[in-house]
């Protein structure tokens, strides 16, 4: 008998973007975090609709996408289920990511430069407090035992609150696409060897130039971090790669 997936991991979809898509991504996610499995069993299509918070219609799209690049099997009678992944799947799987991820560091490079910069511009004691609370919060969630979803949960906080500070208008509005765009990339990385300890001098770096008022020194510090996140994220799909490879 097929085993339910745990309901923890069926959280609502967020809002932005095209809802299809949305979904797809949510559940490529799980697959690729390994929470769900190869050979488990989807929740039921209401259910399932319940949990991320979406219309049945756009889960069944996202459904008949998901089986064409081969990463869900529907059986009718029966259910949907996670494929067993077989190498095409893999390899397609992986050539996405790459595609991906570059794109990902990309626009988090063009949002995240300018905003530690607006940052440093305007910083001010009310300010510089906002921004120690989130890097506090941040540090605090990196002792072991680590729970790496509260870890990234607390990572993108920081980032955030960054361009919270900024105060500008039309980069608060990318907010819920950033938010998206800093769970996905921290997906590849937070595990990766060094990351922790990295990311931690990153984010202060990061944390000293902006209450320094720096913008030069906030905008280089962000635009390292992104690039060291971005290598370790690559380093990941090269290994996932030369693994299928052997």
């Amino acid at each position: 008998m097929a085993k339910q997936p745990s309901k923890i991991v069926w959280t609502p979809v967020k809002e932005g973007g095209h809802l299809t898509d949305r979904i797809v991504t949510r559940i490529e996610s799980l697959i690729t975090e390994e929470s769900l499995h190869p050979g488990e069993r989807l929740p039921p299509e209401r259910e399932m609709a319940q949990l991320l918070g979406v219309s049945r219609p756009a889960l069944r799209e996202a459904v008949k996408i998901l089986e064409a690049r081969g990463q869900l099997v529907v059986r009718h009678g029966q259910g949907v289920f996670v494929d067993q992944q077989p190498a095409d799947a893999v390899r397609a799987r992986l050539a996405d990511i790459k595609v991906s991820l570059e794109e990902l560091f990309a626009m988090r490079e063009v949002l995240e430069g300018p905003a530690a910069a607006w940052a440093a511009a305007g910083i001010n004691p009310a300010k510089r407090e906002v921004l120690r609370r989130a890097l506090d919060a941040e540090q605090d969630a990196r002792h072991p035992p680590i729970n790496f979803g509260r870890l990234a949960e607390m990572d993108a906080l920081f980032h955030l609150s960054i361009v919270e500070v900024a105060e500008n208008r039309f980069l608060h509005r990318t907010l819920g696409v950033l938010q998206e765009m800093l769970a996905a990339g921290m997906r590849t990385t937070l595990r990766a060897p060094g990351r922790l300890e990295a990311s931690a001098r990153d984010h202060q770096a990061i944390f000293q130039a902006i209450a320094d008022g720096d913008e030069e020194a906030a905008r280089a510090a962000a635009e390292r971090h992104i690039h060291a996140a971005r290598d370790a994220a690559r380093a990941e799909v090269h290994e996932e790669d030369a693994a299928l490879a052997d």
